[in-house]
């Protein structure tokens, strides 16, 4: 039986809609055909774009500068219409990456899924695991794809279908690494814009770091929370120094005071610090968060989809921190509003992510999604609408370069 797009959806819809009605007995006729056209559903074709998005001026960290979002679009075709969508951000001084490994990542994946069910995704994501470890961007693009399908097979937003309801939330916004009194000045503009919670880049030399928050606490006052994100810039002598000089200033978390890799050195500081300790780059995969848990080194976890894999591995992670009653954030790298709805609905899904840091597009010079979260003074609003809940205007679409 061939069905059209619009038809499968329906069908499988009204499925859905007897199978929770219907307590005993023989499943109806319409929710058979339901499930049998649900197993039919196979990926027909997987278009790859070099999704590039100039920002408004470089963002810089301790460890380096952006000058563009080049990222990477996938799409997934199924062979019943239903196209699911996912983005790959590259961030090279954090995840390795380049837009050149993750199209070439992103052809390999796509050899690997054509043909197959789109709705087995943690099959899938475990059989296209061991690419995270170089690409974890290029997963996590099409690890959402694949959930947006899903959610669209099912007629739910991604957050409810997950379990969640938390149609709103609030979101921070991010000053990066420049003079204290030009990061003053920018920052005192996001408060005068709404938003109740900033957070500022750090992790140079300490003197000038506790410069930076002193400016940015005297343009901005104490009644608005105030985060801190080193990004590995300190060594443990550095971080500590710092941290206690600035819990004057009301600090309310810092973001990964010294190397990823030095564990013992985030317990030290997370043991020496009056201000709360959140590992970022410590944490990409669901191993790590187990780790980081055994060692006591942190606070909070800050989970990132281009540092997980995506959607399945980041809801993975909250679950470790939630059995050590860690609280954490979602975070983000340099998204399109794609790339931040489908980081918004894993928030939303989840009780023991408290936080967001989900302003990315916030640099960008242009936005071409469509659909999607909102977001007025810091309080980001979710779709309702199937899967993802967004699109890239086709328009832009066309401009851009196939992988």
């Amino acid at each position: 039986m061939n069905l059209s797009r619009k038809q499968f959806l329906k069908m499988f819809g009204l499925g859905a809609l007897a199978a929770g009605t219907a307590s005993y007995g023989p499943a109806s006729p319409r929710l058979e055909e339901s499930r049998a056209a649900a197993k039919k559903l196979r990926v027909k074709d997987v278009e790859i774009y070099l999704f590039d998005l100039p920002l408004t001026s470089p963002f810089r960290i301790a460890i380096g500068e952006m000058r563009a979002a080049n990222d990477i679009l996938v799409r997934v075709v199924t062979d019943q219409g239903i196209v699911g969508i996912g983005e790959a951000c590259p961030f090279p001084p954090i995840t390795g990456e380049t837009q050149a490994t993750n199209a070439a990542a992103a052809r390999t994946i796509r050899d690997m899924l054509v043909g197959r069910d789109p709705l087995a995704v943690d099959g899938l994501i475990r059989e296209i695991g061991p690419i995270v470890h170089a690409n974890p961007s290029a997963v996590a693009a099409y690890d959402m794809a694949l959930y947006d399908i899903l959610g669209q097979v099912a007629g739910l937003p991604l957050f409810r279908l997950l379990g969640g309801d938390k149609s709103q939330f609030e979101t921070d916004i991010t000053t990066g690494l420049d003079t204290p009194e030009a990061m003053a000045a920018e920052t005192k503009g996001y408060a005068d814009a709404g938003y109740k919670t900033l957070k500022a880049k750090v992790g140079r030399d300490p003197d000038t770091d506790v410069a930076r928050i002193r400016a940015i606490r005297e343009a901005i006052g104490y009644d608005l929370n105030l985060r801190i994100d080193a990004n590995q810039g300190w060594s443990v002598p550095q971080a500590i120094e710092a941290l206690r000089k600035m819990e004057k200033y009301r600090v309310q978390l810092v973001e990964q005071p010294v190397a990823a890799s030095d564990v013992d050195g985030l317990k030290a500081v997370r043991a020496a610090s009056p201000i709360p300790v959140m590992a970022d780059e410590a944490c990409f995969l669901p191993a790590d968060a187990v780790r980081l848990v055994r060692a006591e080194a942190c606070d909070y976890f800050n989970i990132k989809l281009m540092k997980a894999g995506g959607i399945l591995n980041a809801v993975r992670i909250a679950h470790v921190a939630g059995a050590a009653n860690i609280p954490c954030m979602v975070g983000c790298m340099l998204e399109s509003k794609l790339g931040l709805t489908a980081a918004a609905h894993l928030v939303a899904s989840q009780s023991n992510i408290i936080y967001a840091d989900l302003d990315g597009n916030t640099e960008h010079a242009v936005d071409p999604v469509r659909g999607g979260i909102t977001v007025r003074k810091g309080i980001i609003t979710m779709p309702e609408t199937p899967g993802l809940g967004c699109d890239v205007d086709p328009a832009f679409l066309g401009r851009l370069r196939k992988a």
